[in-house]
C-alpha cells in the first residue's frame, strides 16, 4: 500500500491517541481494584509499567517510515490491547518469586524504554537504531521484560483466564518481532547490528 508522507505521519499520531485511550480504560478498572486492596502491589506495578508507555507515545520523535502493512496493524493493536485483560486473580503461587520477576522485568523494558526515549513505538517503525544498554545483549530486551512482567503478574495474581490472556500476548510478541525486524532490515545500520547481536530474547539462546 503506497501512502503519502503525510498520511503516515497521521496513522503515528493516531497510533498515539489510540494508547492513550486504552490505559485510560486499564486504570479505570484495575485503580479501584487496587485502592479496595488496600495498594495491591502487583496491581500498581502493571499500571506504573504501562503508563510509561503512555509518557514515551506522547514525547515520541514523528515518522514517516513507519509500516501501512494491515497485518502489522493488528498483531500491535492486539499486542497493546490483550496485555489489558488480565485481571486481579486468585491467591499467589510463589507470590515472593512472583514480585521479582515482576519488579525485574518493569526494570528490565524500563532499561529498554528508557534508552530508546523518543524512539518509541508499538507499530513497526524505524525512528532510530539503538544499540547500547539493554540492546547490546539481545535485539528486542523490551520483550524479554514483558515476559518477565507476565509470569511475574500471573505467580502473583493467578487464573486461567490471565494465563490465556498472556499466551496469546506471547504468540503476538514473536509476531510483533517479525514484523519490526522486516521493517528495520531495510536499514543498513540495523543489519550491521543484528549480525552482531544474533539473539532476539534470551542472550545465546533465542
Amino acid at each position: 500500500m503506497h501512502l503519502t508522507a503525510e498520511s503516515r505521519r497521521r496513522l503515528d499520531r493516531f497510533e498515539q491517541l489510540s494508547v492513550l485511550v486504552l490505559y485510560g480504560w486499564l486504570l479505570s478498572r484495575l485503580w479501584p481494584e487496587a485502592a479496595a486492596a488496600g495498594g495491591y502491589l502487583a496491581v500498581l506495578l502493571l499500571l506504573l509499567s504501562e503508563g510509561l508507555v503512555c509518557v514515551l507515545l506522547v514525547i515520541r520523535r514523528p515518522t514517516s517510515n513507519i509500516s501501512v502493512n494491515l497485518e502489522d496493524w493488528v498483531v500491535a493493536a492486539a499486542g497493546t490491547f490483550l496485555p489489558l485483560l488480565v485481571s486481579k486473580g486468585g491467591e499467589p503461587v510463589l507470590g515472593a518469586l512472583g514480585l521479582f520477576l515482576l519488579v525485574a522485568g518493569i526494570l528490565a523494558h524500563l532499561s529498554a524504554k528508557l534508552m530508546l526515549m523518543r524512539s518509541f513505538g508499538l507499530v513497526a517503525a524505524n525512528r532510530g537504531i539503538k544499540i547500547r544498554g539493554p540492546y547490546s545483549y539481545v535485539r528486542h530486551p523490551m520483550y524479554a521484560g514483558y515476559m518477565l512482567t507476565h509470569v511475574g503478574f500471573l505467580l502473583a495474581s493467578p487464573s486461567l483466564w490471565n494465563a490465556a490472556v498472556y499466551a496469546a500476548v506471547w504468540t503476538l510478541l514473536g509476531a510483533r518481532m517479525i514484523a519490526e525486524e522486516r521493517v528495520l532490515n531495510d536499514d543498513p545500520k540495523y543489519r550491521a547490528y543484528a549480525q552482531l547481536v544474533r539473539h532476539r530474547i534470551v542472550p545465546g539462546i533465542y
